[in-house]
């Protein structure tokens, strides 16, 4: 696939300080959901998208609605649980979009299984893409951070898991809270050349991942009745506040997370 050569920054010149379009940001996950959202919302405000996902259709979809939002953007399939496949994938996206000074891991799986089922198997596979790739990518990218200047910045993905505990979701609770572990430690190293690192913990959001889990009968009734403002999430609810995290509207902000999930985790435990 051909990356797109048309000038981002000429192409959305009203777009303010949310689009900060001289600098281009890495999505993984960026075939579907939360991540492909992201990629787009990045492409609205001009900034050049580079997409990863290990279904490359998906890759190769998001980033022709980005191209034709007129920014350069770049596909590719990436196992993010491949850590050798990261440094060349990290060298073809600066290649592809001329810099990197964003990064978003939104690359996840959901591993559901008690602590009664789970497996190496279910665990690693969940550790590896949701925890180890968010601080493996993110060691490769200080390079091109460097070379895009300060105001670089990273966003993990985490989840409402990673704040309290889910019976059917031993791995990914572990790798939720983990990510915010990571998150701390990358943002203190981080600060140190300029760069910013946080976190989104998002609620209920209709993505592949929980279709599985709406199909219950009465589970996204049962939801929606216990969170505040009665409804899940779209992708592009999250995708918004991921986006001004990356800003330089959000400058002063690092080592935090925002919790988005309609006010569910502020009055009940999930």
């Amino acid at each position: 696939m051909t990356d797109n050569p048309s000038p981002a920054a000429s192409a959305h010149p009203s777009t303010g300080r949310l689009g900060d379009p001289g600098t281009g940001v890495l999505v993984t996950g960026g075939g579907s959901g939360i991540g492909r959202a992201t990629a787009l919302a990045l492409a609205d405000v001009g900034r050049p998208v580079a997409v990863w996902d290990i279904d490359s259709a998906g890759a190769d979809e998001t980033v022709a609605a980005c191209r034709a939002r007129g920014v350069v953007a770049h596909a590719a399939s990436v196992d993010v649980a491949d850590s050798a496949a990261i440094a060349d994938a990290v060298a073809a996206a600066v290649d592809a979009l001329g810099s990197l000074g964003g990064f978003v891991h939104a690359a996840g799986v959901s591993g559901a299984a008690t602590v009664d089922d789970i497996d190496d198997a279910i665990w690693d596979a969940t550790l590896n893409v949701n925890l180890r790739a968010a601080a493996i990518i993110s060691r490769h990218l200080l390079p091109p951070f460097r070379s895009a200047g300060p105001g670089s910045a990273v966003v993990l993905i985490s989840s409402i898991e990673g704040l309290f505990g889910s019976t059917m979701l031993t791995a990914y609770c572990a790798s939720k809270g983990g990510v915010l572990g990571v998150m701390r430690s990358l943002a203190q190293r981080f600060a140190v050349e300029g760069f910013r690192v946080n976190a989104v913990c998002p609620g209920a959001v209709v993505t592949p991942m929980l279709e599985p889990a709406f199909a219950l009968p009465g589970f996204r009734e049962q939801l929606e009745e216990r969170t505040p403002l009665q409804r899940v999430a779209t992708a592009d609810e999250i995708a918004r506040p991921i986006r001004f995290l990356l800003s330089s509207e959000a400058s002063f902000i690092t080592g935090a997370h925002l919790t988005v999930d309609g006010g569910l985790t502020a009055v009940t435990a999930i």
